[in-house]
């Protein structure tokens, strides 16, 4: 009787699209283009219509149209008036949530929902998250944290079966963890330096701010995220707002964006504080205390390189670590943003735009895991 070889190795086949409802299908499309739109109806479905009629999107069954009805039918499009009383179309709350949602898909994977609380610290104690390890009982311990079965377990252990009894020695608590919570305000550089050379830095900046507020908002609800934008001021913008975030014709005033960021997070309870910060690392602009502006387009000015100085130090002494994203590999830009990270004994990431998003991801992750102590 022959012996029968079990054979192991690759079987390949040739791949075969997952099949996808016309709708459905469109409708991924179009959130990516609502997105490098700043959130343009007419625009996006503009070139939709180019990609379908290069691409064949559509067919006579499912045309262009029938999925432009379907949009306004499922609640992704509304019917509005501009001030000269012209009709439009424009996104609506339920669009600008699918554009988050494909976001943080597109960057951090397809990340599952997990229970509320969040952020592990090397702190164990009476906490709310069970980290598996086991400890003899002290007083003062409460009796939530007893392990009954280690506990029985002992108690036979040491007593036997015939005598069995259940004493103070025999008690096990299980140890708990804190989960730290973590307040994070997101920078964004909409400086015209963003879009300069034919690179468009804004949509992938603003992408993976979606993407992290969908994450902090789903899977971290306990933490903060505040995002402002910078350019010859700073200011805050909501989350809802992001999709139709657009660069201006702004300087770089990095020292007001640090100032408002210090700001926001001065009066946040959480322990753990951090900054993080998307820019191309050239700072051209500073507002003097009588509302004037100093500016430099050509360079990094001597003086207004020195007031980041002093932020990224002051940041430093309220315990909030600043972690920059450089998205230009200019060496002289470089040069800035390592002596700005040392004066806030901070990080840097020199990255280009493809894996920004998972740089700030990882980045974030780890910073939750400690406690940033003061």
């Amino acid at each position: 009787m022959k012996k029968m070889h079990n054979r192991k190795g690759f079987r390949f086949e040739k791949y075969e699209t997952p099949y996808q409802a016309p709708f459905d299908k469109l409708f991924d499309i179009f959130k990516e283009l609502i997105t490098h739109t700043s959130g343009d109806v007419d625009e996006a479905l503009d070139w939709l219509r180019q990609l379908d009629e290069e691409y064949h999107l559509t067919n006579e069954e499912y045309t262009l149209d029938d999925f432009i009805e379907d949009l306004k039918k499922k609640g992704y499009l509304r019917e509005e008036l501009d001030t000269n009383g012209q009709g439009s179309m424009a996104i609506t709350a339920k669009t600008e949530r699918a554009i988050r949602q494909q976001a943080l898909e597109q960057i951090f994977g397809k990340l599952k929902r997990s229970k509320a609380g969040n952020h592990k610290t090397s702190y164990t104690g009476t906490g709310d998250e069970h980290a598996g390890e086991y400890r003899e009982y002290r007083y003062g311990d409460s009796i939530e944290q007893i392990s009954m079965t280690e506990s029985l377990k002992n108690a036979q252990t040491n007593h036997g079966i015939d005598n069995f009894q259940l004493t103070e020695e025999d008690l096990v608590v299980e140890e708990t963890r804190f989960k730290a919570q973590m307040s994070t305000v997101l920078m964004i550089d909409i400086s015209h330096s963003m879009i300069l050379y034919g690179e468009d830095r804004i949509t992938p900046a603003k992408k993976v701010a979606m993407a992290l507020a969908e994450l902090i908002t789903t899977r971290y609800p306990k933490d903060t995220l505040d995002i402002l934008v910078f350019g010859n001021d700073a200011w805050p913008i909501s989350i809802k707002d992001l999709p139709y975030l657009q660069v201006g014709p702004y300087h770089t005033n990095t020292v007001a964006g640090l100032q408002l960021a210090m700001d926001m997070l001065r009066r946040k309870r959480n322990t753990n504080k951090q900054i993080f910060m998307i820019t191309d690392g050239k700072p051209s602009c500073i507002r003097e205390k009588d509302g004037s502006y100093y500016m430099n387009s050509a360079g990094l000015d001597s003086y207004i390189v020195g007031k980041c100085y002093d932020m990224a130090r002051m940041a430093r002494k309220l315990h909030i670590p600043i972690t920059t994203f450089m998205i230009a590999q200019d060496p002289y830009l470089k040069r800035f943003v390592k002596h700005f990270t040392e004066a806030n004994r901070g990080k840097a990431f020199y990255t280009g735009l493809r894996g920004l998003g998972e740089m700030i991801f990882e980045d974030y992750e780890q910073n939750r895991r400690k406690r940033i102590r003061g």
